[in-house]
């Protein structure tokens, strides 16, 4: 195989039950509009099989009985499953066994993802007695140029004497959320009213559902043909199945194509789904024009996103890209939806919104801005909700939840299950205030970077101060200290949600909320000023701004307190009086303790008493902020932060933290880089490997992470070229990985298309193509540059 190709292609040899659902997840197929999971098209759910489809944003809410408690919960939808394509000998007889990858027949499985045209094809082969062999082909697309539609092409073929198959292809509606094993004891069954029907022509029917308390309309459609051959067709309870009847000679192959359509009642400039569906179905061209419009799309895409990694790091790059593209792709842009912690690949975390646009945002800023105005825009839209939030937990401005879904409110679930004592446990995270934060922060990084000034003075401007009204609202002084504190929260560490023996949840002056809400607080009342007079009076006008709560954003913003001890940062007041952990104790006994909270709690014990960390906290300020925004905002509260600061509080944490989130070596990789430290590329491994090895034990399998996976590719972008985007300027400071000692990539940047960057050792290519805007302006340590569209240059860097 051509090597270039090669970088391309995942392949999967073989068939192993225990691996099955991770392959599915990370052969999934999607638009930004829905998804569908790489599961075999001849298998129904299962232990090993799980074929699941979900759109963005089609959300239900249920409520069950669990531990002598109602709870609720609102998850993405598992929708009517269009993949059912099974097959068995005809000549058999109606009690035939269907050929699958777990029946005895099975002889060889291929499994190739080919990520530069987003198709899936299989080879499989089945050994069928009578020295016949029945060969299968499948491609499989979920359609990049038209987000409502999916294509299945299965091409039978024997070698041998003829074979008799028969073929039923089909629309499954009675499909539930049953992707994760420890949600199993909850209320499940998201769809009701599930009709079928026949279309116009014998070749198409339909299944029309409802969601049965968000009451989203979902219609489906399928058109399926195999030559000359007519299909009968069959309507069971929730379900519609077309037959063919064929035989197959050797040297000949038989062809089933079946193109689906997909729309829900959310869907835009449509009158009824159903129709939608059938209607666009009807008009879909033929397999091979749309196999080719949508490899076009794709060829789109990549050239707008650019990537150059040589390596096996490059190609789990390519992956990461793949997976975050296919979640959120310029058809985001049209949507109402968040960023799904766990793509739109499976259940895990029930499709919610968290903080992970956080890591995903920056990457999309300089790639696919119009998608990151519309992630920012979901959270605008839930503004209001926020603000109920906040008011309802006795404060002014706007609470973000810590997991949002359809409208916004708190989706944190009550209880969570440790599936090491089977007990259900109160889930407190809902404390992660710090969310916030996040969408502040990101408010301000996409404006940087998009220029868009017309975003920033109205919806950004008025989330930017709801939020900073909230963190000065939430704050206490403590006049021993002379300083504001935050208390009652919960840090990203997640690990730590009360002190030892407290009756109440929550701990104080977490040290990253504290001082991304100072930075909040600044960078509000920057904008405020900047604003144009006119907006900024009717701004402060429609929140009911006054000068006494801008002065106190002020005061605030400079007297937040940040606990220290044993010199170095506090992850929060009263860490450094916890317990030391015997960590060789704890690795020796059970090997993997990446979910050291539930190891102590099925011992009895809690992580509240301990000196652990899940993941990082205090050093995710090392990965937003550069080291002289870090030293600025510091010294802004009052206090030094030295670089031997810096580094002692580094390695305090690197040896209390048992990585147990993806994110944890990413973030951990991206510090130890901008301090140049050669432990960096063991924890960038880690975070390229999280999903393909599934290293967190079995949780790939419910669904990719989407964060991990974007901040890969953010690491390239921004954190080994200490790339910024401010005061009008692309600033540069690189740093060298020897992993990934040369890379390129292009960007858009303020109406730039296609700016090229390109790091090798000591070097650094720009190249801004022609246009009609303003030269670029470049600044890197102790000089700058301007980049004038049509024009390359190149800069000797420091590594």
């Amino acid at each position: 195989m051509n090597e270039r190709i090669a970088d391309w292609i995942w392949e999967y040899e073989g068939y192993d039950p225990a691996e099955e659902r991770l392959r599915e997840s990370l052969c999934t197929l999607g638009n930004g509009y829905f998804a569908t999971r790489g599961a075999a098209p001849e298998c129904p759910a299962d232990d090993e099989h799980y074929p699941g489809t979900y759109a963005a944003g089609c959300y239900n809410r249920l409520t069950s009985h669990i531990a002598d408690r109602r709870v609720e919960n609102e998850d993405m939808v598992n929708l009517p499953d269009w993949l059912p394509l099974r097959y068995r000998l005809k000549d058999r007889g109606e009690t035939a066994e269907w050929l699958t990858p777990d029946s005895g027949a099975l002889a060889a499985l291929r499994q190739t993802l080919d990520l530069q045209s987003g198709v899936l094809e299989r080879d499989l082969r089945y050994d069928v007695g009578r020295r016949r062999v029945l060969t299968v082909r499948q491609w499989r697309v979920v359609h990049m140029g038209d987000p409502h539609l999916a294509l299945l092409r299965t091409e039978f073929g024997v070698q041998g004497p003829p074979v008799s198959l028969e073929i039923q292809a089909g629309l499954d509606g009675t499909v539930t959320n049953a992707g994760v094993p420890r949600y199993r004891q909850l209320n499940s069954r998201h769809l009701t009213h599930v009709h079928t029907g026949d279309g116009d022509d014998a070749d198409t029917v339909w299944l029309r559902c409802r969601t049965n308390t968000s009451d989203v309309r979902v219609g489906m459609a399928a058109r399926t043909t195999a030559g000359s051959v007519r299909p009968v067709t069959r309507h069971a309870a929730g379900r519609v199945v077309q037959c063919f009847a064929c035989t197959l000679e050797a040297g000949h192959t038989v062809t089933v194509d079946k193109t689906v359509a997909l729309h829900t009642s959310r869907d835009s400039a449509i009158s009824d789904p159903l129709r939608a569906a059938v209607d666009r179905v009807g008009r879909a061209p033929g397999f091979d024009e749309l196999l080719d419009s949508h490899i076009t799309a794709w060829d789109q895409l990549w050239r707008r996103a650019a990537l150059d990694v040589p390596g096996e790091a490059g190609r789990i790059l390519r992956l990461h890209h793949f997976h975050v593209l296919q979640t959120l792709s310029p058809h985001t842009a049209d949507l109402d939806v968040g960023v799904p912690a766990r793509g739109l690949h499976g259940e895990a975390y029930r499709g919610h919104v968290f903080w992970d646009e956080l890591f995903v945002l920056p990457y999309l800023n300089l790639h696919f801005p119009e998608v990151s105005r519309a992630l920012l825009t979901y959270r605008h839209r839930r503004l209001e909700q926020a603000c109920t939030a906040a008011r309802d937990a006795g404060h002014a401005g706007a609470m973000y939840p810590w997991q949002s879904g359809s409208d916004g409110r708190e989706e944190t679930q009550e209880l969570h299950l440790n599936p090491r004592s089977g007990r259900w446990l109160p889930d407190l995270s809902r404390l992660q205030h710090h969310v916030g934060s996040a969408v502040a922060y990101n408010v301000w990084r996409y404006c940087e970077a998009s220029g868009d000034a017309e975003f920033l003075h109205t919806k950004g401007a008025e989330m930017l101060l709801q939020i900073a009204r909230f963190w000065a609202d939430t704050t206490t002084y403590d006049e021993g200290l002379g300083r504001h504190r935050i208390r009652g929260v919960v840090g990203p560490d997640e690990y730590h949600d009360a002190y030892p023996g407290a009756s109440a949840p929550g701990l104080d002056d977490n040290a990253y909320t504290n001082v991304t809400a100072a930075w909040v607080l600044t960078r509000a009342l920057h904008v405020l000023r900047t604003l144009p007079e006119p907006r900024r009076r009717e701004l402060v006008e429609r929140i009911r701004l006054d000068g006494g709560e801008t002065e106190a954003w002020e005061d605030v913003s400079r007297t937040l307190y940040v606990p220290f001890h044993d010199g170095v940062i506090s992850q929060f007041e009263g860490y450094g009086e916890l317990e030391e952990l015997d960590w060789d104790g704890y690795r020796a006994r059970y090997s993997d303790i990446r979910r050291l909270d539930r190891i102590l709690e099925a011992e009895g014990d809690t992580v509240n008493r301990y000196q652990a960390s899940k993941q990082a906290d205090v050093l995710m300020l090392g990965y937003l902020f550069s080291p002289a925004e870090l030293r600025t905002l510091f010294d802004r509260l009052g206090y030094r932060l030295e670089a031997d600061t810096w580094q002692r509080t580094v390695d305090h944490y690197l040896r209390r933290t048992s990585h147990g989130s993806t994110l944890s070596g990413l973030v951990h990789g991206w510090v130890l880089a901008r301090v140049r430290r050669t432990g960096a590329w063991k924890f960038v491994q880690e975070a390229l490997e999280g999903d393909i090895a599934d290293l967190q034990g079995g949780t790939t399998g419910e669904g990719i992470h989407l964060g991990a996976m974007a901040g890969t590719l953010d690491l390239v972008q921004r954190g080994l070229t200490g790339l910024e985007t401010r005061g009008g300027a692309l600033w540069l400071d690189p740093v060298p990985l020897p992993g990934l000692s040369e890379f390129g990539f292009a960007l858009r940047y303020q109406g730039h298309w296609g700016v090229r960057l390109h790091m090798r050792p000591g070097l650094l290519h720009i190249r801004v193509p022609a246009s009609d805007r303003s030269p670029i302006r470049v600044e890197l340590p102790g000089r700058a540059v301007s980049v004038a569209p049509g024009e390359s240059c190149d800069l000797t860097v420091s590594g």
